[in-house]
């Protein structure tokens, strides 16, 4: 596992081995970037509520968003994070809260402009803290919010103000992106 591009691009990532976390891959990751647009402004931030190595907001960063926040409950995951966010020397980039997404969404107040969402329980989680998201407020107005699930699991078409702006299947991976209506 590696950073795929920007200025973090082909350092390599560690990822917890086991089947706690589920890491997504340089290909999916490389495929999510390009549906969103492959490099973002520097005043953007970014959330990753179910963080597991952190690839997706490093990433994010890497390739120009201004920061991330990055939410873990597991503690090997959290030791992973940091060897990973250490490796990009710029770890005050990064906020790393080491408790549960629900915690998390109860605490945060600031709003996100690209949110990733890849809970162990995807379906009913992913509605959920959509929802959450948008009723504290969590979300920029041109927002994206990144779910990924397994290719046989349907997301609706709209919560709440937020409906399907891109989706894709990558092999047993399906990617979809929420925005919010215009």
């Amino acid at each position: 596992m590696r950073i795929v591009a920007g200025k973090y691009g082909g350092r390599p990532l560690k990822s917890l081995s086991g089947a706690t976390t589920r890491p997504t891959t340089d290909k999916i990751k490389g495929a999510v970037f390009n549906m969103l647009g492959a490099f973002f402004d520097d005043n953007e931030c970014a959330l990753d509520l179910y963080a597991g190595s952190g690839a997706l907001a490093i990433e994010a960063v890497s390739r120009g968003c201004a920061s991330a926040v990055l939410v873990e409950k597991d503690h090997g995951a959290q030791k992973v994070i940091q060897a990973n966010l250490e490796m990009t020397k710029e770890a005050e980039k990064f906020q790393l809260m080491k408790m549960p997404a629900q915690a998390a969404l109860s605490s945060l107040t600031e709003a996100f402009d690209l949110v990733f969402l890849d809970p162990p329980y995807a379906k009913e989680q992913m509605v959920s803290d959509i929802e959450t998201l948008q009723t504290r407020n969590l979300l920029s107005d041109d927002a994206k919010v990144v779910c990924e699930t397994e290719k046989s699991t349907e997301l609706p078409n709209k919560i709440g103000k937020m409906s399907i702006w891109k989706q894709k299947t990558y092999g047993i991976t399906k990617i979809t992106i929420y925005s919010e209506e215009s």
